[in-house]
């Protein structure tokens, strides 16, 4: 990675020495890599998926009109052209970002909590009028025969996992989809979409808010419900975290209401297009094998992590109160 660190460096005008690229995670979009030297470090994202060019305006907008509200994020850095996105010579996409220390946000701490319903809640107040639609990825998901097209292609795979996903399509998949629809359109602000533990550094600043890449319109009591049910621990919720949580987004200003199970639609959504994205790219015989096993990998361990009707049922239960 040498020389596309030398490539990286001059495209950012980050100034001569050695530098050296490490890479330090994985995730569903892309490689992160720390970029370290003359005494400094940035991190690097490259985007392993992206076909086109990615366009960065709405995650560049909505951290400028966040930031003055008081949620720290690491900056988007433009190159020497302005541009916040720049093409590898290796073909990839990337954005180089400011690199922050910290360790990965604790939902059980009842401070993180309280910042998440905050947050929240400031992100909808700054993401406020737009006349935007939310993505398929976030309002629909895969339909019966999307689902039999890609059995078939696993089970001719001979993935270990076939079964599993056979069982999960004729049950979760059908129980879960019954509740994706499109949302209201009176209901929709621009925002992070991805607000999860996973997604939080907690530095000697407090927390800062990572990977703004999916910001975009989205309806903020689908955008609180999700958020509701990965930090206040998912299946095995916790009524008091679920009620600190909205507290906080409520005495922030936070308007959105989770009203029935149907708020979760997003929440759903995500996660069955997640299966399906996963477990095709874990078939497909154009991709890198270590893209196979990463999709692999992901496909199983979500499978087994899906929301339960009835927890996302009892859990607006719990929060009923509050609104």
């Amino acid at each position: 990675m040498r020389e596309t660190g030398q490539f990286i460096t001059d495209a950012y005008a980050l100034g001569a020495g050695e530098w050296t690229m490490t890479p330090v995670a994985r995730g569903a979009l892309g490689q992160i890599w720390k970029l370290s030297g003359n005494g400094t470090s940035w991190a690097v994202k490259e985007l392993l998926f992206q076909e086109g060019e990615p366009d960065a305006g709405a995650e560049a907008a909505l951290r400028d009109a966040a930031e003055p509200l008081g949620i720290s994020a690491p900056r988007l850095v433009p190159d020497r052209t302005g541009a916040h996105v720049v093409r590898l010579p290796e073909g990839s996409w990337m954005k180089l970002y400011d690199w922050v220390d910290g360790t990965e946000a604790d939902p059980s701490d009842p401070e993180i909590l309280s910042w998440c319903g905050r947050t929240l809640a400031l992100l909808h107040q700054a993401g406020q009028g737009t006349d935007g639609t939310p993505g398929g990825w976030y309002e629909d998901c895969p339909r019966d025969a999307d689902w039999a097209a890609l059995l078939d292609r696993v089970d001719r795979a001979g993935v270990p996992w076939a079964g599993e996903l056979g069982r999960f399509v004729a049950t979760t998949a059908a129980e879960l989809g019954h509740h994706v629809s499109p949302s209201a359109p009176g209901d929709v602000v621009t925002s992070h979409l991805d607000l999860r533990p996973q997604n939080v550094l907690v530095g000697p600043g407090g927390p800062v808010l990572l990977d703004w890449d999916n910001a975009g319109p989205v309806s903020a009591e689908r955008e609180l419900a999700r958020a509701l049910y990965v930090w206040s621990g998912g299946n095995d919720a916790d009524a008091g975290a679920a009620r600190r949580l909205v507290r906080a987004y409520r005495d922030a200003g936070g308007r959105a209401v989770v009203k029935g199970v149907d708020a979760f639609s997003m929440l759903f959504a995500t996660d069955l297009n997640y299966v399906h994205v996963q477990a095709a790219c874990a078939v497909d015989p154009t991709v890198t094998p270590e893209q196979r096993d990463f999709g692999g990998r992901e496909a199983v361990a979500k499978l087994r992590s899906l929301p339960d009707l009835g927890s996302v049922t009892r859990l607006t239960e719990a929060v009923a109160g509050e609104w």
